[in-house]
């Protein structure tokens, strides 16, 4: 499957193939911002594709890539199962707490996940935090 824009929850979203391209530079990231110009609000990217050096903030490559998102102002989802990383980063463990606090960057298990956090009757309009700020997959 390609990267397609859905509507999920009412919120245009480019939904990356898991098995497509990974996202190792910030070109790459740049190049998932353009696609979602196309109609998408926000991008869902799932974790296996991005550079094990997103999950190692000691790179600074998830910095680079979250700022890239929040200045065109085009909202990113990392999607899956992310227990690996967490466990091994308390740092992380941090950035994805206050991520998921945000409306700019959330960290969730899967789809359905996002599908919740989108819902306006979860409560917070689709953009706020989970109600106890916490992240879905820790």
């Amino acid at each position: 499957m390609p990267d397609v824009i859905e509507d999920r929850a009412g919120v245009p979203v480019l939904v990356c193939d898991p098995h497509g391209p990974p996202v190792t530079t910030e070109q790459d990231a740049l190049d998932l911002i353009g696609a979602a110009f196309l109609g998408a609000q926000l991008v869902a990217v799932p974790a296996g594709r991005l550079d094990a050096s997103f999950f190692s903030l000691g790179t600074r490559f998830a910095g680079e890539i979250m700022q890239k998102f929040v200045n065109y102002r085009i909202r990113l989802v990392v999607v899956g199962d992310i227990t690996a990383h967490l466990a091994a980063s308390s740092a992380l463990r941090a950035l994805v707490h206050e991520s998921n606090r945000s409306s700019h960057v959330w960290f969730v298990p899967d789809l359905d996940a996002l599908d919740a956090r989108l819902a306006p009757s979860s409560g917070s309009g689709g953009a706020g935090p989970e109600p106890d700020g916490a992240p879905t997959n820790a």
